[in-house]
């Protein structure tokens, strides 16, 4: 999404959003397929799936592969792990000073308050860490996937309400309907199984987004 929204014109995102979409489907064939074949292995080999799937490839790679395969496997995970970190607390950092703390462009700046903004949010994300490794009893995929559907929704709502309209808004209580949209798509994902015998999996994003479509349609200016 954030890439889509760098573009300099509509068309470029359009062509983005094209092209993009058909690496994620190649990215998500290769995972698939990887995750396919561990399966596939531990069965030949008689190796117990653990509960957690997260963990079958950590068990593979450290106990019954190569060390090398073990070494790499470690690398890989400090790797990504830290690349996803480390842009993550540059966004906050600098979206907060901005947004938050009035910092100007091209101007000097306290660059103690700018450290001690980073390590703030370094500890929130310490924190957030923690409280999803206590409650979360699924995969981390199944569970990111989930959350995502409550905070990419209005976002996704909103990209296509300005891709596929021209009509204008009232901005003031595009806030409220971004924050409306999650609330009234849990309510209907914690009752789907009583209203409609069915329960929301991954699609609760596009029925996020959805209610964000409406709603902005509904505080159009006319």
């Amino acid at each position: 999404m954030q890439k889509h929204l760098t573009c300099a014109s509509l068309k470029d995102a359009q062509k983005n959003v094209f092209w993009f979409s058909i690496a994620v489907v190649i990215v998500l064939f290769l995972f698939i397929g990887l995750g396919a074949l561990l399966h596939i292995f531990a069965v030949q080999k008689g190796i117990e799936t653990p509960e957690s799937t997260d963990q079958l490839y950590p068990i593979l790679a450290l106990n019954h592969l190569s060390s090398f395969t073990g070494a790499i496997f470690l690398l890989g995970i400090i790797a990504a792990a830290y690349s996803s970190a480390d842009s993550a607390l540059t966004s906050l950092t600098t979206s907060f000073c901005f947004d938050f703390l009035n910092f100007k462009k091209g101007e000097k700046y306290d660059k103690k308050v700018r450290l001690l903004v980073h390590l703030g949010f370094s500890i929130l994300i310490f924190l957030v860490i923690l409280v999803f490794r206590a409650f979360n009893d699924e995969s981390v995929v199944s569970a990111i996937y989930k959350v995502s559907g409550y905070t990419y929704g209005p976002l996704v709502g909103l990209f296509a309400f300005g891709l596929f309209s021209k009509i204008q808004i009232k901005d003031k209580w595009t806030p409220l309907i971004c924050l409306l949209s999650p609330g009234v798509s849990y309510i209907i994902n914690i009752n789907s199984v009583s209203w409609f015998g069915y329960t929301f999996g991954f699609e609760l994003l596009i029925v996020n987004a959805l209610f964000t479509f409406i709603g902005l349609w509904w505080i159009r200016s006319d």
